[in-house]
């Protein structure tokens, strides 16, 4: 007989105008890997919201069986007690605060009179770090460590509250391909502890990797529970479950047609910090993507990649940022993001929270906003209806799922909140897209869609610059493939000639170069 150590039946909850789950079941056997896929919208946050009290009891119906005992929780609190804890897919660090502080952040380490211990609280965290691999000190300010670091706090910050069963919503999602294996090996070696995890993933090698049972959900409802007991499940087995059908093919077909026309340039980019104005985070780089071309920037995190784009668009990053930029052929001097736009120039974030969306504004305001000049008349005023009309085309292109074009952005799950970004973008008919990790957290479904409005793009003969950390995206959608590292180019591929291995292998490359200099 199955030791269950969790068991959520006939969970159903709404939101106006959405089912958000349908009379949902799940069944997890205690120490395994547990796999949650599905579409963007399918339920899968939701469903582990209502199971960590982030949607509290009598907020849906269903029942929570954890550990043989119904459990009705009423906030994050009333799971983390008897082990749950969840780690959502926007990390919820503070910045300015040390990896010590924010891992007792809620859960303080205190003496006898109820002040804070320090001592006990960065001896208790160090030991936690150790558990997870990172070698930092625990005085370390948050955001002077990177993505993949902060994932790994969090782990920690979970393993300090004596988890039981851990809930892990894309938690590789801004990771490189190294990062992203190293958490998964790190939840293997924890399965070996006794430990029992629930992964949301869209990464399907990652779930054939590391899942023993994989549940499917497709809107909003279960559709079947696959097992995965040799850890060598077809992704199109999987893929099937969740959109209904066969994918036959990844990466659309098209006809590259690429002019000898440049369409955009950039000569000896430099880019500091802009904060710590002495690092130099970008150095002399240089590269150009021609009309009717889709180039790709693969790199490892630390690159200088997300940096650098953010520079080249309105120098909307760094500091005493030189070098030259060049649209159609001539220099052009962009002094801030407006500047950008009115080239046509658009960069499509890889934070949509922070910096892509207004997350308390609807659909219809977030998809105009780049361009509000196209739905208003001549004196400014914006037309309501034809703004709720673009949005509404735009949300049919890109099967964005919602209930009306009115609903705020914040309440959209994450795929379709890239959507909304995406469809911003297109609003502003840019000449040169640059797209920043685009398929991060997007299903396979609706990454084929973004794929094929790629290559809509550039067969009007506009220009796409993608950066990506996944290289089967890069090597399945690019012309030319461009491989930084520590904030420099460091090699050049054509796609048709380029592989994950000669990619990596420039990587080691230079870094093997840089040593040799420094020794």
């Amino acid at each position: 007989m199955a030791d269950y150590i969790l068991e959520m039946k006939n969970i159903t909850k709404l939101y106006p105008g959405v089912k958000a789950l349908d009379d949902v079941n799940l069944q997890v056997e205690r120490g395994e890997i547990h796999a949650l896929c599905g579409e963007n919208g399918a339920g899968k946050s939701t469903l582990m919201n209502v199971l960590s009290g982030t949607i509290p009891f009598g907020q849906y119906t269903g029942d929570i069986i954890y550990n043989g005992q119904e459990c009705k929780f009423n906030n994050i609190h009333d799971s983390e007690k008897l082990g749950i804890v969840i780690i959502h897919q926007e990390l919820a660090l503070i910045p300015e605060l040390t990896i010590a502080e924010n891992m007792f952040l809620g859960n303080e380490r205190r003496n006898k009179i109820g002040k804070i211990d320090w001592n006990e609280t960065y001896h208790q965290a160090t030991a936690q770090m150790k558990r997870v691999g990172l070698k930092e000190k625990s005085s370390v300010l948050i955001k002077d460590i990177g993505t993949g670091k902060q994932q790994l706090v969090e782990i920690a910050k979970a393993l300090s509250k004596n988890v039981k069963l851990l809930i892990l919503d894309e938690p590789t999602s801004s990771l490189n391909e190294e990062d992203s294996r190293m958490l998964l090996d790190m939840l293997l070696d924890f399965k070996k502890e006794g430990m029992t995890s629930i992964i949301i993933t869209h990464k399907l090698n990652e779930v054939a990797y590391c899942a023993d049972k994989i549940t499917v959900l497709r809107d909003g409802a279960t559709i079947e529970t696959i097992p995965n007991p040799d850890h060598n499940i077809d992704e199109e087995r999987i893929i099937k479950g969740m959109v209904g059908r066969e994918l036959t093919n990844r990466f659309p077909e098209r006809q590259h047609t690429v002019s000898d026309e440049i369409a955009f340039e950039a000569r000896n980019w430099t880019v500091y910090h802009p904060v710590y104005t002495e690092k130099c985070i970008d150095k002399d780089i240089s590269f150009h993507v021609k009309k009717g071309e889709i180039v790709g920037f693969s790199g490892l995190q630390g690159a200088g990649r997300t940096e650098m784009a953010m520079a080249l668009f309105g120098k909307s990053y760094g500091s005493h940022i030189s070098g030259q930029e060049f649209i159609n052929g001539k220099e052009v001097h962009l002094k801030n993001e407006h500047d950008a736009i009115e080239h046509g120039l658009a960069y499509v974030t890889e934070d949509r929270k922070v910096n892509g969306l207004v997350l308390d504004a609807s659909i219809a305001w977030n998809t105009s906003m780049a361009k509000m000049s196209k739905v208003s008349d001549s004196r400014g005023i914006i037309d309501v209806a034809k703004e709720n009309n673009v949005a509404q085309e735009y949300v049919d292109v890109l099967k964005t799922k919602t209930p009306s074009v009115q609903q705020n952005a914040g309440n959209l799950s994450g795929g379709n909140q890239q959507k909304v970004l995406l469809a911003k973008w297109m609003f502003a008919d840019p000449d040169v897209l640059i797209l920043d990790e685009p398929t991060r957290g997007i299903d396979v479904g609706a990454k084929y869609e973004i794929y094929c409005i790629m290559n809509d793009m550039v067969a009007q003969g506009k220009s796409v610059i993608m950066i990506s950390s996944e290289m089967p995206e890069l090597l399945g959608m690019c012309d030319r493939i461009y491989v930084m590292n520590e904030g420099s180019i460091v090699a050049e591929f054509m796609a048709k000639d380029a592989t994950q291995e000669k990619i990596l292998a420039a990587i080691l490359k230079s870094d093997d170069q840089k040593a040799a200099k420094e020794a």
